[in-house]
């Protein structure tokens, strides 16, 4: 009998649950708990850490969990890392549900960085005005740069922001175009960072800079060892039907 973990918190693991709802399938939706109200789900819900690779090879063994679907935001590098880990350890089946990462047009101004502190380093020396989405997350590389930042939050800051100059916008997407050119506008912005996130809920935000002609400096994703992996999820679906018994990892 299939019991299926889902590691959520992204568009496409809402749309992967109610497929598994709708299947009638046994299965557990994990959520990492950082937004305080996450959008419900269809499916027994957990949320919290499983304590590292070893507290979720134990999960996987205790719930006898047959199969793993990794649909994690691309920059959980820490939990897909356990979450192979822990597969490898339990010969559990893992599938990764990672939308594709977005691609620079030709009327796109992109700078691609490799991480926040590189971000960080390539803003002007001068002063500017940065619409910083990135969550709330390696918020503090940038705080020695003397710019003024727009960010955009899920929940309100407990705290003040680890930044010298900044206001946050509380808002949940999906964003239209539209909506951010004018947000942008209004702000006065002049640069865009974002993660290579992928995926259409958050790509206004790049439509946006490319109408404006503004630059965007891009953090591409954090590298993580060979897995398996689908872009939707009727093709993780799929995978749970007819080929997970003889999935193997980087296949």
């Amino acid at each position: 009998m299939n019991r299926i973990l889902l590691l959520g918190g992204t568009t496409e693991a809402s749309r992967m649950a109610r497929l598994l709802a709708d299947a009638g399938m046994d299965a557990v939706f994990s959520y990492a708990g950082r937004t305080n109200a996450p959008v419900a789900q269809p499916l027994p819900l957990r949320v919290g850490g499983f304590g590292g690779a070893s507290g979720l090879a134990a999960f996987l063994r205790d719930q006898a969990i047959s199969h793993v679907i990794d649909a994690t935001h691309p920059f959980a590098a820490q939990m897909s890392r356990n979450a192979i880990t822990a597969c490898n350890e339990t010969r559990t089946p893992l599938l990764a549900l990672e939308r594709p990462a977005w691609r620079a047009g030709p009327d796109d101004r992109w700078i691609l960085v490799a991480d926040p502190e590189q971000a960080a380093r390539v803003l002007p020396d001068a002063p500017a005005r940065v619409f910083l989405a990135i969550g709330k997350q390696n918020l503090a590389s940038f705080a020695t740069r003397p710019h003024h930042y727009l960010l955009r939050l899920v929940d309100p800051p407990e705290g003040p922001l680890p930044l010298p100059d900044a206001e946050a916008v509380i808002a949940r997407g999906p964003f239209t175009a539209e909506g951010d050119e004018a947000l942008m506008r209004a702000h006065g912005i002049t640069h865009l960072v974002a993660k290579n996130s992928g995926g259409a809920g958050a790509e206004a935000k790049l439509i946006a800079a490319r109408q404006l002609s503004l630059p965007v400096v891009m953090i591409d994703r954090p590298r993580l060892p060979p897995r398996r992996s689908v872009a939707e999820p009727g093709e993780a679906m799929a995978w749970l039907h007819h080929g997970a018994s003889s999935a193997r990892r980087g296949v």
